[in-house]
């Protein structure tokens, strides 16, 4: 397809993505993402304009009317200007290339453009990729610090069954079922997804409810549910440095793999769309570690090499 235009794709795109449920929010940072790469790619698809300095000031009165059909080069370009003008982290990179991977995919498929110019672009590295988190007894530890009443039950809570913060505060007393143990949670893309609950964690709910039988289970100011950013105060002043309710949910995923090995189900209760995303959640214990290396490496299981 010849000339085919950002302006045109981009509000397809986000037809695309509104009906796969994607948030509202999710919608608008992929949008805002792909506009500014649209802008320097009118830039550069324009010779009398290809040198001006990368300025993102100067850029964002660039018109979306860039044809989509770029090189893998001029993408590397885009992600060089940008850490260039400014201390990007890459983590930011990284959310900004998968953004426009998506796009790409989505345009290759649609028989847009003749090749995925993502394929040949490289993600910066993130050191210290893996996520700090507490062991079992690391959390109940934890859990002893904390006093008795709604605050222990938030980060009870979230250990008990793994959901991010702004599922807990969604959670309503009538999406509790008592009997079944389980929880019914408004996951990511307005997901509804069941979680389930220990017998104890029931208990606490049931003495911190009282008679009520609806409504918020946490309330937040004018009786409205309690919001993200009191459950993270709530953490920096109960939780060692750095552990987050965020951190909490992969000690959920962590010690539910270690038990089961059954990462279909870690994936289900954690709602993520993909496992590739449970993965980096899980570690492998250094006990299993050492029993498979003893059993499997040759120098280590007393056989004579071959």
């Amino acid at each position: 397809m010849e000339n085919a235009l950002f302006s045109e794709w981009l509000d397809r795109f986000s037809g695309y993505l509104r009906m796969r449920n994607y948030s509202p929010r999710t919608i608008k940072k992929y949008g805002q993402t792909i506009q500014r790469f649209a802008r320097y790619a009118w830039f550069r698809q324009h010779p009398d304009t290809d040198r001006v300095p990368f300025d993102e000031v100067t850029f964002s009165d660039a018109p979306l009317d860039a044809d989509v059909n770029v090189s893998a080069a001029l993408v590397t370009d885009f992600f060089s200007a940008l850490s260039e003008g400014r201390d990007y982290k890459p983590k930011t990179l990284h959310r900004m290339i998968s953004t426009l991977s998506s796009f790409y995919r989505y345009l290759y498929t649609q028989g847009v453009v003749v090749a995925n110019p993502m394929l040949g672009v490289e993600r910066p590295r993130i050191k210290n990729q893996e996520l700090k988190y507490l062991k079992h007894s690391q959390v109940i530890r934890l859990l002893k610090t904390v006093p008795e009443g709604r605050d222990r039950l938030i980060v009870r809570l979230i250990y008990a069954t793994g959901v991010r913060v702004s599922e807990l505060c969604a959670i309503n007393v009538e999406d509790i079922d008592f009997e079944e143990q389980t929880i019914r949670v408004k996951g990511k893309g307005d997901k509804i997804r069941t979680v389930f609950v220990d017998e104890e964690t029931l208990e606490e709910i049931d003495r911190f409810i009282g008679n009520t039988i609806e409504g918020p289970l946490f309330l937040g100011q004018q009786g409205n549910h309690i919001s993200p950013r009191t459950v993270q105060h709530l953490f920096r002043q109960y939780a060692p440095p750095g552990i987050t309710p965020h951190k909490i949910r992969h000690s959920y995923a962590s010690e539910l793999y270690r038990r089961s090995k059954n990462l279909r189900v870690v994936q289900e209760n954690l709602g993520h769309s993909s496992i590739k995303t449970t993965e980096i959640y899980l570690h492998t214990d250094i006990e299993e570690r050492r029993s498979v290396y003893r059993q499997y490496f040759p120098l280590s299981n007393g056989k004579r090499e071959e």
